[in-house]
């Protein structure tokens, strides 16, 4: 598998007001395109965060773990539908409460992203697809004990001390 580069993004103002569009490519080369992705965090009913392998192909940060799913939103598509596709594709979960957490703008060497961060908690099997290398449950111990190593993407951990205050 491989990203598809020639994927149309809506791309942003800091509000989410749509101001263009441009190919996954330009956005993820470096033109700094502020451009809109969802993010949700599975919580079980025991408080641990279910979170997937990042697989070897992807072009940014191959083999981390990060947010249960995470995903840009297409060209013509709203973030709700963005949310819910995202979330069918990579963990098979089509039956969930989304809460809206958050909104801001995450900023590496090679792009910006308007993150729309939501949580669910559900008790219902995830099946992580092919878009991931697997997932698994970790509780806030394990995530803690991870932290700063080089375990998971930059942005996830941001978003967790962001979110949930804790610090390694």
């Amino acid at each position: 598998m491989k990203d598809n580069d020639n994927e149309l993004l809506p791309l942003t103002d800091e509000l989410g007001h749509i101001v263009g569009r441009a190919t996954r490519g330009e956005c993820h080369g470096g033109s700094m395109l502020l451009h809109p992705v969802v993010h949700l965090h599975v919580f079980n009913p025991e408080g641990a965060l279910f979170l997937q392998r990042r697989p070897e192909w992807k072009d940014i940060q191959p083999g981390r773990w990060d947010t249960a799913v995470g995903g840009h939103v297409d060209w013509g598509e709203t973030i709700d539908e963005a949310l819910r596709r995202e979330v069918s594709e990579e963990i098979g979960l089509t039956d969930f409460t989304p809460t809206f957490l958050c909104r801001y703008v995450f900023e590496s060497r090679r792009e910006r992203e308007l993150v729309h961060v939501y949580q669910t908690v559900t008790d219902h099997p995830l099946c992580p697809s092919a878009e991931t290398a697997g997932g698994r449950y970790f509780t806030r111990r394990e995530i803690i004990s991870h932290l700063g190593r080089d375990f998971f993407t930059p942005n996830f951990e941001q978003e967790w001390q962001r979110l949930f205050g804790e610090k390694n």
